[in-house]
């Protein structure tokens, strides 16, 4: 290999592990940390559901899945599965799949 292709390769290398990290990052979000501008980041959250979310995390901490999908109108099983496809974790868990 030449000088110019191993450049080439190495940049290549260097630059997919660095977007792997990156992705990883992004996609590392836990409902009971996650500020304002987080949860209005997740895409399907939008202003007013990250809105209801904070208020009823004021109350306390989300538990679960199913804790939050019942203390937050808008957060049913469909939803909750395309936070969780994006990263979403509830205590650092993503939604259980249903058989």
């Amino acid at each position: 290999m030449n000088r110019g292709a191993r450049s080439l390769f190495t940049r290549g290398v260097l630059g997919g592990a660095m977007a792997l990290m990156l992705c990883h990052t992004a996609l590392a979000l836990d409902i009971n940390q996650a500020n304002e501008a987080e949860l209005d980041s997740v895409k399907g959250m939008g202003p007013s559901l990250t809105a209801k979310v904070l208020k009823a995390r004021a109350h306390g901490p989300f538990k679960d899945w199913s804790d939050l999908m019942q203390r937050v109108s808008g957060i049913r099983r469909n939803k909750a599965q395309q936070f969780s496809a994006q990263g979403l974790t509830v205590n650092g868990q993503p939604l259980e799949s249903t058989p």
